[in-house]
């Protein structure tokens, strides 16, 4: 669908790179779709131009990479890829956590505590899924410091070329609940060694099985 001018402003100022982005983050561009001049400018309701230069980004940034016939695809993650992904991660979502554990407001605490709680009750992997984004986001936003938000929105969109979804595991779905639990009572308490490692732990725990998933993948 077309972006037409109106109402949403916000919306239509945003550039054709992160409209595409966002296409990718939200899945609705997967691993494998073919990325083509044509269509794209035709559901962003803009001329060729600006989408071409768009996708020469995208492959510079490794999220697009050539396909088996002429013309880009959204890039797969490659075993080297997702060490180097979940190395850089680790790093940033550990300081991002310190930070939160600094900087959250009252308000920002009080909202991670019931996110925790309430997904005690929900087994739904999708809704675990998205949840779990959710819960990471408000976590790198009470960091209160906009390089960390922007370098971690933009690494989000590269973890989106990850295929399934971690909490297709039941053991992963309890163990990720105990360590966002952990995470979240550092945050309130302010206490931000404990935040960072906590954190640190988790992204090498959703690593691993982040591992075994592609492992077993190109073995089928």
């Amino acid at each position: 669908m077309a972006i037409k001018n109106g109402s949403d402003t916000t919306e239509a100022r945003r550039s054709p790179l992160d409209h595409i982005m966002g296409l990718i983050e939200l899945g609705e561009l997967r691993p494998g779709s073919r990325l083509t001049e044509v269509d794209l400018a035709q559901r962003l309701g803009i001329s060729r131009t600006p989408v071409r230069e768009a996708l020469h980004r995208l492959h510079a940034m490794g999220l697009a990479e050539h396909g088996p016939q002429r013309g880009l695809i959204v890039a797969h993650m490659s075993y080297d890829q997702l060490r180097q992904l979940f190395a850089v991660r680790e790093g940033l979502e550990g300081m991002a956590t310190r930070l939160a554990a600094e900087h959250a407001s009252r308000a920002e605490v009080s909202l991670l505590r019931e996110m925790v709680e309430g997904d005690r009750e929900i087994r739904d992997p999708v809704k675990l899924f998205e949840r779990n984004k959710s819960l990471h986001r408000l976590i790198v936003q009470a960091s209160h410091n906009q390089f960390m938000i922007e370098a971690l929105g933009n690494l989000r969109v590269h973890l989106s070329l990850l295929p399934g979804s971690t909490y297709a595991n039941e053991e992963r779905i309890i163990a990720a609940q105990q360590e966002h639990e952990e995470i979240v009572d550092a945050i309130a308490k302010g206490d931000g060694d404990r935040a960072e490692r906590a954190a640190r732990q988790h992204i090498l725990s959703g690593y691993r099985v982040r591992l075994k998933m592609m492992t077993e993948r190109d073995q089928t």
